[in-house]
């Protein structure tokens, strides 16, 4: 796994409690997720995630994948989780506006201590989040608490691609994300395995490339407006951000990066 020191918790809130929450936002939609609707359906379908289940979203931000799979997969209850304020209380708004309220909930904490009880949910979910998080093998561990025997945990994430990031690459990309490390589809298999579960799919999704490329051309070709006025009307700023959207765009097409998918079943207690 390859990390960066000096990044964790606070710099994650500011990214998501500012401006450059609501740009990841404008570009991606409020499913900040590569693939978005489609990535969210592929997940669920592959973890069998479906009518009548309850289940947990860890780094839920602003819980629109909690929204989405009570809406378009039958599920009945979907517990949040997430450590910063202004994407809780967004998330909460959002819920009520949309009237679900009764089915969502929001829980302000820390992923890896969530205080929530031992084997209460069907299933442990997270979308291209887990990324941020500092201590990876106690998120996991966590999870693996958090779900029932016999349930599962479905994640997709920002992981290190086959060709590999060499350590300036590495740098880069991990401080320009605000990411303090970034795990690989082995890495992520062995957290899984570790805590007592069978890893039933570990794939690259495919999706990053395409997806990155799509979202530098909406900025240049329609949304470029809407970016300025998020960050003050700073032309310069906007062109840095670019600048690291393009890095992180060649990273993904040479497969230095990619958005893992997996699907785990909890076979011990």
């Amino acid at each position: 796994m390859k990390t960066l020191a000096g990044i964790g918790l606070s710099d994650v809130q500011s990214v998501y409690a500012g401006p450059e929450g609501e740009l990841w936002e404008l570009l991606m939609g409020q499913q900040i997720h590569i693939g978005g609707f489609a990535s969210s359906l592929d997940l669920a379908r592959q973890a069998g995630v479906g009518a009548g289940m309850s289940g947990v979203d860890l780094c839920c931000c602003t819980g629109a994948g909690m929204r989405f799979l009570v809406r378009f997969r039958g599920v009945d209850r979907m517990c949040g989780v997430d450590a910063t304020p202004h994407v809780v209380e967004l998330g909460r708004n959002r819920c009520e506006r949309e009237g679900l309220s009764d089915r969502v909930q929001f829980v302000l904490a820390d992923v890896c201590q969530s205080s929530l009880g031992d084997h209460s949910a069907d299933f442990v979910w997270g979308e291209d989040a887990w990324c941020y998080v500092v201590d990876k093998p106690r998120l996991l561990a966590e999870a693996a608490r958090i779900v029932r025997p016999g349930g599962v945990i479905a994640f997709t994430d920002w992981i290190e691609g086959p060709a590999g990031l060499n350590q300036e690459e590495s740098d880069r990309f991990l401080r320009f994300m605000k990411f303090p490390g970034i795990q690989d589809l082995e890495g992520y298999a062995g957290l899984l395995t570790g805590n007592g579960c069978e890893v039933h799919v570990a794939a690259d999704t495919g999706r990053f490339a395409p997806c990155a490329s799509l979202y530098r051309n909406m900025l240049h070709l329609q949304l470029t407006y809407d970016a300025l006025r998020l960050l003050g009307f700073d032309q310069a700023l906007l062109e840095a951000v670019d600048g690291e959207l393009q890095f992180v765009e060649a990273l993904a097409h040479s497969r230095k990066i990619a958005q893992g998918l997996f699907v785990a079943r909890k076979t011990s207690g």
